[in-house]
């Protein structure tokens, strides 16, 4: 295939529109670390009335906003309770133990969420022999779980028995707003009883960079000093919070395209002999499916896919993940599709290639 490369990898491959570069231009700046840039004090003011918080504290990246979130609700030796495939203990480098001393214990659940009986039980008894169990973690959308968004009153089940415990409640938003767009419920309604809620504006938003920790007065202040410590202490930060602020105010409408995009690629896959989809699984932007292994693996059908131009990631030994987003219209990601069913009856069982082993992103 000539032309441009489709890339499905992930929606953090998003370039900034030209609107989004005009408001990151004309931004006007002063210091963060001082809370003197205006258009961060706008972002933060903006996300935290848009969730029904009190305050926000603008972040480099979701990892960083998922870390402050960890830290600022735990203690070195503490145990947070998560979902067996979530990202914040899967692919974040370890860094509840790493910067704060904190143990994962992770819940199996079902597409990368936990309901009340999953948890029932896990809460460590008062003993000096034990680590305190103090946070659990939901991921809304799941990334792993298949793109799925948390039927809202599981999320209402579950903060409800944390606090009647004496837990918090941290929500991993990367995609919520793909949530809001799918359910229909609005963000303040979604995060109501969840305590803190970290947002990544470099996914399906658009941005070039940045995330955001939403939370109380309380735990934002301790946040913003647990932001210093992890060296996310930002200057003329307005940059690129103009374009979270734009893209607030304009790609958010827009996702269900992406949805759409999504479940018009799985649609057009479900024919091919030797791939296995589900195309009514496909809930946001974020579509998985399998191919037989007696055609090869997925890392081989990935890095063949990627010499006719579809980068299309492995995400496990047989199963890949392809992901919409704002710069693949629907031409492209049918495009994508008929690639898919060439290479796949074409043949891909020797590639070897950059693409080969375990692939994981955002």
């Amino acid at each position: 295939m000539s032309g441009t490369m489709i890339d499905l990898r992930s929606d953090t491959v998003t370039k900034p529109t030209l609107g989004m570069r005009r408001a990151m231009a004309e931004a006007e700046v002063g210091d963060d670390m001082s809370g003197e840039d205006p258009t961060v004090n706008r972002l933060e003011a903006l996300v935290a009335d848009l969730l029904g918080k009190e305050a926000a504290v603008y972040a480099c990246s979701g990892t960083q906003s998922n870390q402050m979130g960890v830290r600022t609700h735990c203690l070195p030796g503490d145990e947070l309770l998560i979902e067996s495939t979530g990202h914040i203990a899967n692919f974040e480098q370890g860094a509840p133990a790493a910067l704060s001393g904190v143990t994962c214990r992770l819940i199996p659940g079902e597409h990368g969420m936990l309901d009340v009986f999953d948890l029932e039980g896990k809460i460590r008894a008062d003993n000096q022999h034990l680590c305190v169990t103090r946070l659990v973690c939901l991921e809304n959308t799941t990334n792993v779980g298949g793109g799925r968004v948390y039927p809202q009153a599981k999320i209402d089940r579950i903060c409800h028995w944390a606090h009647r415990h004496g837990l918090k409640v941290h929500m991993d938003g990367a995609r919520l707003f793909n949530a809001v767009v799918a359910s229909g419920i609005s963000a303040a309604e979604i995060c109501r009883d969840v305590d803190t809620v970290s947002i990544c504006f470099s996914k399906g938003l658009g941005c070039p960079m940045g995330s955001i920790l939403v939370g109380s007065q309380a735990e934002i202040a301790k946040a913003r000093r647990v932001r210093k410590l992890f060296g996310g202490a930002l200057r003329q930060a307005g940059i690129v919070a103009a374009a979270a602020v734009y893209a607030l105010e304009n790609h958010v409408d827009r996702l269900r395209v992406d949805h759409d995009n999504a479940r018009a690629f799985a649609e057009a896959i479900q024919s091919v002999d030797g791939i296995t989809i589900e195309p009514a699984d496909v809930a946001t932007n974020l579509v998985f499916f399998e191919v037989d292994p007696e055609l090869g693996n997925a890392a081989q059908l990935s890095a063949k896919l990627k010499q006719h131009g579809v980068r299309i990631g492995a995400s496990g030994p047989q199963r890949l993940r392809a992901c919409t987003h704002l710069d693949v219209n629907r031409e492209l990601v049918l495009r994508a599709a008929e690639v898919v069913s060439e290479v796949v009856a074409q043949g891909f069982a020797g590639v070897t290639g950059p693409e080969l082993g375990p692939y994981a992103r955002g």
